[in-house]
């Protein structure tokens, strides 16, 4: 293995293991490695890979890292950098797994686990509300929204999907390619 492909992947690595709050989060940390310290990117290009990456289907940091594989020197270079992202999480995830199934069956463990469960889903209402709000009011910041802001066409498709889902137990991917059609025929001259 060459010196430069370990250093795309301990980079990445890096990026990977100290990427906390999702991707949006990791752009700063991703921007600190490939542009200012190891220069692989210009300032334009890092704001090119920013682009490509929320455009594409993944995690920002996937994307990114295998851009700047591309970037540099082609698939071997992607494929070093891309694992060099993903390795920490599955490490992580891995060693979380084993413990969980060594020690589930302590009322310690057991415990935790109980007390976790509604900081869980109050996570997952708090991004959904987030989201929710971002949808309706189009603002970015539930503290500031104005009801005169309220879109129409996203609070009937809201509705709609909501009905859909509990009343008549649609699946959810056709609500979802549904709602896009809908929107897409909407906004469409």
């Amino acid at each position: 293995i060459n010196m430069e492909l370990l250093k795309l992947f301990l980079c990445f690595f890096e990026i990977g293991l100290f990427s906390f709050g999702g991707g949006y989060a990791a752009v700063p940390l991703i921007q600190a490695m490939v542009v200012e310290r190891y220069h692989w990117l210009s300032v334009s290009e890092f704001i090119n890979l920013i682009t490509i990456a929320e455009m594409t289907p993944g995690p920002i940091v996937i994307n990114a890292a295998t851009f700047v594989g591309m970037k540099i020197d082609g698939f071997t270079e992607a494929i070093f950098t891309t694992l060099g992202s993903v390795m920490p999480s599955l490490i992580i995830v891995l060693i979380l797994s084993w413990l969980y199934k060594k020690y589930k069956g302590l009322s310690i463990v057991k415990s935790i686990l109980k007390r976790i469960r509604p900081l869980v889903v109050a996570m997952i209402l708090s991004a959904g509300f987030s989201i929710l709000v971002m949808a309706l009011f189009k603002a970015n910041d539930y503290r500031i929204i104005n009801i005169d802001d309220i879109q129409v066409i996203e609070l009937i498709i809201f509705i709609i999907s909501l009905v859909l889902l509990r009343k008549y137990k649609v699946n959810p991917i056709m609500i979802i390619f549904g709602s896009g059609f809908f929107i897409f025929s909407a906004n469409s001259p």
